[in-house]
Formats: C-alpha cells, sequence, structure tokens
C-alpha cells in the first residue's frame, strides 16, 4: 500500500512548473495533457481500489456479523445443554462458541483495519481529484495563454513586419495603378466619342450652309 502511494505521489503530485521548464523546447500543452492522462489513470485505479476496499468492507462486516450470532447462538445451546446436564453436547456448542467468539474478534480486528484503509484511500483519492482538477484548470489556463500569444505573433506579423508592409503596400500600389489605368481607359473612351459627335455634327451643319448658299 505504501509503495501504491509512493507511486502516485511520484506521478500526481509532481512539480508541472519544474518538469516544463526542463522540457521547455516541447509544446507545455501536449506535455500537460500527457500528465493529465497519466493522472486520469492512476485516478481511476485508485478509484477501483476504493470500490474494491468498500467490497472488503462489506464482506468483512457481514461475516463478523455472522459469528457473532452463531457465538450467541452456541451460548445459548451451550447453557441449555449444561442445564440439562448433556455433557457431551454442551462441550460440543461451549467449544462452538469458543470458536466463534475467537473468529468474530479476529473479524472485528481485520474490520478496523480495513476502515483505517478505506480511510487512507478516500483521503488520497479526493486529494489526487483535487490534483486533477487543478491540472485540467491549469491546461485552460494555458490554452488561453496560448491563444492570445500566437494572435498577437499573427498580429504583429501584419502590423510590424517589413516584409509584410511592403507586400502589402506593393499589392495596393498596384490596384491603385490600375484603377488609374481603368479611369484613363474610360475617359479617353469618352473624349474620343464626344470628338466624333462634335465633328459630325459640324460636317452636317457645314453640308447644309453650303447647300443654302447654292
Amino acid at each position: 500500500m505504501t509503495n501504491l502511494f509512493t507511486r502516485i505521489k511520484n506521478v500526481v503530485m509532481a512539480d508541472l512548473h519544474e518538469t516544463l521548464d526542463h522540457k521547455e523546447n516541447k509544446n507545455p500543452i501536449a506535455l500537460l495533457n500527457q500528465y493529465l492522462r497519466q493522472s486520469e489513470q492512476e485516478t481511476e485505479k485508485v478509484r477501483k481500489l476504493v470500490e474494491r476496499q468498500y467490497k472488503l468492507k462489506e464482506e468483512f462486516t457481514k461475516e463478523y456479523h455472522h459469528a457473532l450470532e452463531l457465538a450467541e447462538k452456541r451460548k445459548y445451546q451451550a447453557e441449555i445443554a449444561s442445564k440439562a446436564g448433556e455433557t457431551e453436547l454442551y462441550q460440543f456448542t461451549a467449544s462452538e462458541h469458543q470458536q466463534y467468539a475467537e473468529r468474530a474478534e479476529r473479524l472485528k480486528a481485520s474490520l478496523e483495519q480495513v476502515n483505517g484503509q478505506l480511510a487512507e484511500l478516500e483521503s488520497k483519492y479526493e486529494e489526487m481529484k483535487h490534483k486533477l482538477k487543478d491540472m485540467q484548470l491549469r491546461r485552460m489556463e494555458l490554452m488561453g495563454r496560448e491563444n492570445v500569444t500566437r494572435a498577437n505573433q499573427r498580429i504583429n506579423q501584419v502590423l510590424e513586419s517589413d516584409n509584410c508592409s511592403n507586400k502589402s503596400y506593393s499589392r495596393f500600389k498596384e490596384i491603385e495603378n490600375y484603377l488609374d489605368r481603368l479611369e484613363h481607359q474610360v475617359n479617353s473612351s469618352y473624349y474620343r466619342s464626344t470628338i466624333d459627335a462634335r465633328i459630325a455634327e459640324l460636317e452636317k451643319n457645314t453640308k447644309v450652309e453650303e447647300s443654302k448658299s447654292i
């Protein structure tokens, strides 16, 4: 039992900050997930041990009360046999009473030991559950910090990077140049169509004047 608790303590109660410092090249979230899986596995093992200890307690309790009942029963029977002068029957029932009484005492001691072990297991189990919850909360905190860090990195790349700034400026400049060319083409086309219409009108008016003079 001591070895079990030592192993649980080494796995579950380890200092996460120190471990992350020694393995700073790894992803802290992935590392924390690994410890969470290990902690969950160990916690589940302890839960099963607690359930098993409860069953043992129930069995010991049942056997203890059964031995007490038989001891009381044989004690009463021995008294009846003694009063009736049945020596052989008295000796048998008295011996049975003694055996059941001794068994009840032994079961009582075992039951007390089981209760003590159960209390210790329950205490460790509750401690493990609290540690597991703390690590789950720690993971949430780290995930939040990681998200903010990544978002800030992307923002800084867009706002502060010379390459990104130059590329963005070049793209905007290309768009502006394209719009300028397009606007010039539209204006030129409009101006040409206007000149053509004006010349046609002047030509028509000239022909009219010439016909009048004839």
